[in-house]
């Protein structure tokens, strides 16, 4: 198994991935579909925690024990998740900018390269985060560093391997400026980004949570990587990528907030030993980690080899067509464009 799921805490563990996985469906909807649901959850809330988070520093650093006994500053202290928080939500606010088509930039043909920029640096926060664990583990074989928040983390040569396939993910974006409004004003749609790219983009960023969260992925390695995916293949064609961004900025938002959820409580799940070659628990940090390069190999080279393989396939159909695929819509002609062609104003 990939994850510690047994004994009289496993009930518990589905329980909990199954509340955060609808709890990220319904919000997401909620966000969608009401103008005001997506300005409460990405322009309101965020502007409030922002100034819950800066209160717990000034506090901290003024020497204040209930900041520095705070489980945001304890458990969430890492670089990368205030950039992945604020990155997202960026994210969510020019998307909705551009479906309800607000002010010079809404309505601005350049500005619809946006979701490709956004897009572009959430995947190289975590590329970089990537290469830090192999940098910091002091040798591609593979060694133990510890986080900011006391986790221990397993680096090596496969940190480096799915960071070289989030940046060929980046590549695997077609059809920038192909971003549309759907007729209801409820998604901005990019037709273009069909199920191809989202497999690809799934199983590296899987990996990433897999490789340098192992106490979150459970939850933001599965849960929220599935909830925009089940809701774009079943209702919301052509929106995955705002599906992601609100799922992913309100994940963020919860889990600064209530770290204890995934880090210490009935429903905490960590990664597991895989196979044969499994690394012994490191002791020190606050919660007990497991590593299985035999594992963390594998599933890299998975990755890599499904974004290169993508990357081709897209360099292929765009040689065939006579068209840059980063300009124009290579898959026009597919199944995914059409239904969420359908939908576009």
């Amino acid at each position: 198994m990939f994850f510690q799921i047994y004994g009289e805490t496993a009930g518990w563990q589905l329980l909990g991935w199954l509340l955060v996985f609808a709890g990220l469906v319904i919000m997401n909807e909620i966000a969608r579909r009401s103008k005001w649901g997506g300005i409460v959850c990405f322009l309101v809330l965020p502007a409030v925690l922002s100034v819950y988070f800066i209160a717990i520093y000034i506090g901290a650093a003024s020497g204040a024990e209930w900041a520095l006994n705070n489980d945001t500053y304890v458990h969430m202290n890492s670089w990368f998740h205030y950039a992945k928080l604020y990155a997202a939500t960026a994210g969510c606010i020019g998307f909705m900018i551009l479906k309800y088509h607000w002010g010079k930039l809404g309505k601005a043909h350049w500005f619809k390269a946006f979701p490709f920029v956004i897009v572009a640096i959430n995947i190289l926060i975590a590329v970089a985060s990537d290469f830090e664990s192999a940098i910091r583990a002091g040798s591609l074989a593979g060694g133990w560093w510890m986080s900011s928040e006391g986790v221990w983390l397993y680096g090596g040569w496969w940190n480096v391997l799915n960071g070289l396939a989030g940046l060929f993910n980046i590549v695997c974006m077609t059809g920038w400026w192909g971003i549309y409004s759907s007729k209801n004003k409820q998604d901005m749609l990019w037709p273009d980004m069909i199920w191809v790219y989202v497999l690809a983009y799934d199983v590296w960023n899987f990996q990433y949570t897999y490789l340098n969260l192992p106490t979150h992925s459970w939850y933001c390695g599965l849960a929220l990587l599935l909830a925009p995916t089940f809701a774009a293949a079943l209702w919301n064609k052509g929106g995955w990528i705002q599906n992601r961004a609100n799922t992913l900025a309100l994940w963020c938002m919860f889990a600064q907030v209530f770290p204890l959820f995934q880090d210490a409580s009935r429903f905490t799940t960590v990664t597991a030993v895989y196979g044969e070659g499994g690394i012994a628990a490191a002791t020190g940090s606050t919660m007990p980690t497991v590593a299985s390069p035999t594992a963390q190999g594998l599933i890299s080279v998975v990755s890599f080899a499904v974004n290169v393989f993508v990357f081709a396939y897209i360099l292929k159909r765009a040689k065939a067509q006579k068209k840059n695929p980063w300009k124009e819509e290579i898959f026009v002609d597919t199944k995914d464009y059409q239904e969420a062609m359908a939908r576009a104003k």
